[in-house]
This record gives structure tokens, sequence and C-alpha cells, in this order.
């Protein structure tokens, strides 16, 4: 029976690359290997409890993470990479979506994580009213105008009747 099941490294992805440009504007590259059973169980006891929170709608009166347990969180999720990525002195912003994209790597998928790297929007979350605003409008052909003229009125009326109604509205 064991040789009915592929061995894990077929499928299994052991580690991100992720491409970010330093303070000097130079881009390295960042490997991100899969985290140690113990923190991964850590990385997935600490997001379900922030899901459970954010799903009650109202934000908690204490923060869900101290400061460091935030920092050990973003270790336990970029490994190695977490000194790295500060020895060169990555910016922030670079660095929380970097240690992000990690954790939604660690916690779903890497399908889910590339996405989040690509939008920078949580998986399944409608986008803000500025991106919305931005986006593209979606048009069909039924949107797209005819190249066929309208067929005039067969109604009997003339072109230059008067149009019917009281004081200055329009007929309806």
């Amino acid at each position: 029976m064991a040789g009915t099941f592929e061995p894990l490294d077929n499928f299994l992805d052991d580690y991100l690359e992720l491409p970010v440009v330093g303070r000097d504007g130079v881009e390295r590259m960042y490997r991100i290997e899969d985290p140690s059973a113990e923190d991964g169980i850590r990385i997935e006891r600490i997001t379900s409890l922030a899901a459970r929170l954010a799903a009650g709608g109202s934000a908690p009166e204490t923060p869900v993470l101290n400061d460091d347990e935030e920092r050990d969180l973003y270790r336990m999720c970029l490994g190695d990479a977490y000194d790295a990525l500060l020895a060169d002195g990555v910016r922030w912003s670079r660095f929380k979506h970097v240690a992000l994209t990690a954790m939604f790597w660690v916690t779903t998928d890497k399908d889910t994580a590339r996405e989040f790297w690509k939008t920078g929007q949580q998986p399944g979350k409608a986008p803000n009213r500025a991106a919305r605003r931005q986006a593209k409008p979606r048009t069909s052909e039924s949107d797209a105008g005819s190249t066929t003229p309208s067929q005039g009125s067969t109604s009997g009326t003339r072109a230059g009747s008067q149009r019917r109604g009281g004081r200055g509205r329009p007929h309806r």
C-alpha cells in the first residue's frame, strides 16, 4: 500500500523566491524556506485567531499581537530571509509585503501567496473603493455601439410635429 502515494517532494514547495528592490535600487532574490512544523502550527494559530476576530466585524479592544509577537510572527514566516531583508535595509512596506506573502504561502498555498504578491490585497477580499474606481469598466458586446442604424418610428407621427405636454414638462 505504501506505493499508492507520490513522495511529497513531487508536489510540495519547500521555499519561495521573491525579488525585492532594496533602498540602494538593487533587486535581490530572497529565498524563504518552509518553516518548521512547530513554527507552522504557531503561524496557523495566530492567523486563525486574527481571522476569527476579523469575522466578528468589530476591532478587538486590545492588539491581537504586541510588537514582539508581531516581530516573532514575521521571523517565523521569513526564516533566514528575515535577517537578510533587515541587513539589506529593505523599506518597511516591502518588508511587510514579503512577510505577508510568506504568511499566505505557509497558511494556504503558493497560488494564494502569488495573488497577494501581485495585488497587495488579501485574497478573496473586495478591493477598496479607490482600486474599484481605477479598475477598467467591464464592457460586453451588448454595450458596444451597433453599426446597424436603429429603425425609425412607426407610430405615424411626423418628425416636425410638436410634443405634447404641459408647462414645459417633457412628454413621457
